[in-house]
């Protein structure tokens, strides 16, 4: 599983991987940006923290539907079709949040959307993306392939962080509104949207599953191991979804009043911590297994991020986020390419979505709670409770799936 490259690309790649670690970095870019941009555009018009609350549950869980629909079907509506649909949604999503004020159509918005207030991908881009990767690279690569494709992300993520206090520096060279000028970062979401369907109009015909029976179950052989799998993550996103990047953002503004840009340079320090560290995650896999990396690395990320929670001061908490930063990410690559791992060829779309699916579905009713809890206390109570369950996920997986090896670590 060591990464036999040219350059950072596993020689196995195809020119197809290529493009969608390019797509991955793109929208990563535009993910970063607006899971900072939003929480202070929507306190600068006017919402509670509750209601932003709301607004990131809407999309989490419109995320969550549309991601279940598309990867049960995506064999049947073909993967580059599903992937130029997903960018027309994301191109009316950024037009939908520049235009709209209300809080119930922007909760409409949100829910059909594809806004992404988390650093990492929760949108229906990403079962097709993950099924489609694993045809551009051979087996014994899916773990470095997996690592460059977040790497590419978070990395893009973090300049999009850097980038989303742009917007408030023409308030001041142009007079004008904190809003106005914020929309604009909702505009360039959209501009985003179209150069991602220009790349994936260039994807070849060997990115599309092969055909099914009609008759076929989606997941006739792995069903058992992928519910599995789905449950514990599952228990892994909720405690996730208290501490997606746009309430942590929330809490920083309200707990210790930092400003945009200082979060947004914040914010890009993490990814970028994240980015590098992911490159260590296949390496790391090929020594001690995909499931190891998962949890040893996750559990020191998660009890920082509780002691985060209890800090007095800005930098002591900064300097908390910022070691959990340089961990909580290695797990990614490995989850991802465990489940490719797992399930046969036919079935990756499916499982992709399957396991993915719990994950928004749990992620989206967190914030709920978490934006009350910012509403009626400063304190990092959310910060708390979801360190604590990640940590809770990470034994119960270490616990059922420790001796459920892929072939490729039986062999190695």
């Amino acid at each position: 599983m060591a990464m036999e490259a040219r350059g950072w690309i596993p020689r196995s790649a195809t020119p197809d991987g290529v493009r969608l670690l390019t797509t991955r970095a793109i929208r990563g870019f535009a993910d970063g940006a607006v899971s900072v941009l939003l929480p202070s555009y929507l306190i600068t018009i006017g919402f509670t923290s509750g209601q932003v609350g709301a607004i990131v549950f809407g999309t989490l869980l419109g995320s969550a539907a549309l991601t279940l629909v598309v990867g049960l079907l995506s064999h049947r509506l073909g993967r580059k079709r599903v992937l130029l649909g997903a960018c027309l949604l994301m191109f009316a999503t950024g037009i939908g949040f520049a235009t709209f004020r209300s809080f119930w159509t922007l909760f409409a918005v949100a829910v059909v959307g594809t806004l992404n207030p988390s650093a990492g991908d929760v949108s229906l881009f990403l079962p097709v993306e993950q099924a489609a990767l694993t045809d551009t690279v051979q087996a014994r690569d899916f773990t470095a392939m997996f690592a460059l494709y977040n790497v590419g992300g978070s990395f893009a993520g973090a300049l999009g962080a850097l980038a989303s206090g742009l917007p408030l520096m023409l308030t001041t060279r142009f007079a004008w509104t904190a809003a106005s000028s914020q929309r604009l970062g909702f505009l360039a979401y959209s501009a985003i949207a179209m150069l991602a369907a220009f790349l994936y109009l260039s994807l070849s015909s060997a990115v599309e599953a092969d055909p099914m029976p009609a008759n076929a179950r989606p997941l006739a052989k792995s069903r058992a191991v992928v519910m599995k799998l789905s449950a514990l993550f599952s228990i892994d996103a909720f405690g996730g979804g208290f501490v997606v990047q746009s309430l942590l953002a929330l809490w920083l503004f309200r707990r210790f009043g930092m400003s945009v840009q200082a979060a947004g340079v914040f914010f890009f320090a993490t990814g970028l911590l994240g980015a590098l560290s992911q490159l260590v995650s296949s390496s790391l896999a090929a020594r001690i297994g995909r499931i190891n990396t998962m949890v040893y690395t996750h559990v020191p990320a998660n009890l920082f991020l509780m002691l985060a929670a209890l800090m007095p001061t800005a930098p002591l908490a900064l300097g908390c986020l910022l070691l959990r930063a340089s961990l909580s990410s290695m797990d990614v690559p490995a989850r991802q390419s465990y489940v490719m791992a797992v399930v046969p060829p036919e079935e990756r779309a499916a499982a992709a979505s399957v396991t993915n699916v719990p994950r928004s579905l749990a992620s989206a009713f967190a914030p709920l709670p978490s934006g009350l809890l910012l509403d009626y206390s400063l304190f990092g109570w959310p910060l708390l409770i979801g360190g604590g369950l990640k940590v809770l996920y990470d034994a119960l997986l270490l616990m059922q799936f420790r001796s459920v090896r892929p072939a490729d670590e039986q062999s190695a």
